[in-house]
């Protein structure tokens, strides 16, 4: 890579986000260059990162895949290879591969108004310690880069957890030789993770416990969706696809407004389903959080694994305190020892905006902090640039599909028009509010290092599927908030 090196849309991050972007931008826009960044020596981000026992989706594939390319997988919830295998297929069929540059991290981004275009420097990250620069321009640029670290999980500073004798893992650190066969495993967790790793390391440890300071909802569905299944015999591919997208993005919808609307209705539901799979089960320590549903993310576990784990005995739950770690497991407040060869460290991620970038606009360093977010997709006073978040209630990728969408019809509207630059300028009447409006510790712990988002549209992140659809699939790109330029006639690349 040289000095000289060009594109007209670079986008950070070769997981699923990132190679649905180019994708979208191929389609659209065929005789546009594209690059992806990706710090990682593979394609995948999230599911070539992970690699725990039983890593698998949290919602259906059906929505969690792409819209353009459907999931023909048999599972609606699918493990981690296949969903990789899905991504690495989706990237080489539409040539996307071709344009991934490997083990380059993007670490600061400066626009030049003049020239309007970016230019992105990067450091390499196959070197070892010796550090070798590269830059590369770009009229566009996009972040597909997720929201945490990548290099580093979270863990709390457990007392005397040095003491410990055994082995201590952390799921993003997964190591390819650990050996949990006929060992006590303490799993430290109740979100996702923890409920994914604790009835799939059960058949072949000793005894696994899963550990939670508080507990979450669970609940239990199934790993195919037999409607789609049968869809597929009756309909062509595409057409099957679709009406079981649209089911399931009905169904997330309809369970998460249920349980905004009606918490207390949805906490007796939900109480019901996991009477009915933990007969004479205490339910109330180990099943029955102190929030409302939806308050934070619900987990799902598949065909009941978990639960089914629990009353063979392979499983236990443990709802105390950490009083500190011993040589040979943990000693809880209640005065409880748990014996433990391995503990599994499930205590969430660390949370980082926009990969750690550092932007620069026209020689002045941004602070993220003060800008605000526009449409769930840009930034106030940051031209040219998108970022993609999913959403927090349903399929990440429902979100990504749509930000892509709008970025593309925006840059049509600038071909169409003659316009160079592209910038939301915030309302100084909006206030500010913290960017994710969720209640989950790995959200609280790292949230106030994070863009704003406003108290109204269109400065609000919402996370409603179906508004998004009337805002960023059908709604103009050139509200009163966008400002444009003419292109300049020093543009690198007429696009």
């Amino acid at each position: 890579m040289t000095l000289s090196d060009h594109v007209d849309v670079l986008i950070i991050g070769a997981g699923l986000s990132g190679v649905g972007a180019a994708c979208h931008v191929r389609e659209k826009f065929p005789d546009r260059s594209i690059a992806i960044l990706e710090s990682r020596p593979r394609i995948g981000g999230t599911w070539d990162l992970f690699n725990y026992p039983g890593i698998r989706s949290d919602s259906d594939m059906f929505t969690l895949g792409y819209k353009f390319r459907p999931w023909v997988g048999d599972n609606a919830i699918a493990d981690g290879p296949s969903i990789l295998e899905y991504v690495r297929a989706t990237a080489a069929e539409y040539g996307i591969d071709e344009t991934i540059r490997f083990n380059r991290r993007a670490v600061r981004a400066e626009w030049s108004g003049s020239e309007q275009l970016w230019r992105v420097h990067i450091e390499r990250t196959d070197v070892g310690t010796e550090t070798q620069a590269e830059t590369i321009s770009a009229n566009f640029l996009m972040s597909c880069s997720g929201y945490y670290r990548y290099d580093e999980g979270y863990t709390p500073d457990f007392p005397a957890i040095e003491q410990f004798s055994g082995t201590i893992v952390h799921p993003q650190h997964w190591p390819n030789d650990l050996d949990y066969t006929d060992k006590r495993v303490v799993i430290i967790g109740s979100g996702a993770t923890a409920v994914t790793l604790a009835p799939s390391m059960a058949p072949e440890a000793a005894h696994v416990t899963m550990l939670q300071r508080s507990p979450s909802y669970v609940i239990s569905i199934p790993k195919q969706d037999a409607i789609a299944n049968r869809l597929r015999k009756l309909l062509p591919e595409k057409w099957a696809y679709a009406a079981a997208r649209g089911k399931g993005i009905a169904v997330s919808t309809a369970i998460y407004q249920l349980c905004q609307r009606y918490p207390q209705f949805m906490k007796k539901q939900i109480r019901s389903w996991q009477e009915r799979q933990l007969p004479d089960f205490d339910i109330d320590t180990h099943f029955a959080p102190r929030y409302n549903p939806w308050d934070q993310r619900l987990c799902l576990v598949p065909d009941s694994d978990l639960f089914r784990a629990i009353r063979k005995g392979s499983v236990s739950m443990a709802t105390d305190r950490i009083a500190t770690f011993t040589e040979s497991g943990i000693e809880l407040e209640s005065g409880d020892h748990l014996d433990a060869d391995i503990v599994v460290t499930a205590t969430g991620l660390n949370l980082l905006a926009l990969g750690g970038l550092t932007f620069v606009v026209d020689g002045e360093e941004v602070d993220l902090t003060d800008t605000m977010t526009y449409k769930g997709m840009m930034l106030s006073g940051i031209p040219n640039f998108f970022y993609v978040v999913g959403y927090t209630n349903a399929s990440w990728t429902l979100k990504a599909d749509l930000v892509c969408e709008y970025m593309c019809r925006l840059l049509e509207h600038m071909d169409a028009n003659g316009y160079g630059e592209s910038v939301p300028v915030k309302d100084p009447s909006v206030q500010e509010e913290p960017f994710l409006d969720f209640a989950a510790g790995y959200v609280l712990r790292s949230v106030d290092s994070f863009p704003h988002q406003g108290s109204r549209a269109p400065w609000r992140l919402r996370m409603n599927y179906y508004r998004d659809v009337l805002t960023l699939r059908h709604g103009t790109v050139a509200d009163a908030p966008m400002r444009f330029r003419e292109r300049s006639a020093s543009l690198t690349s007429a696009g």
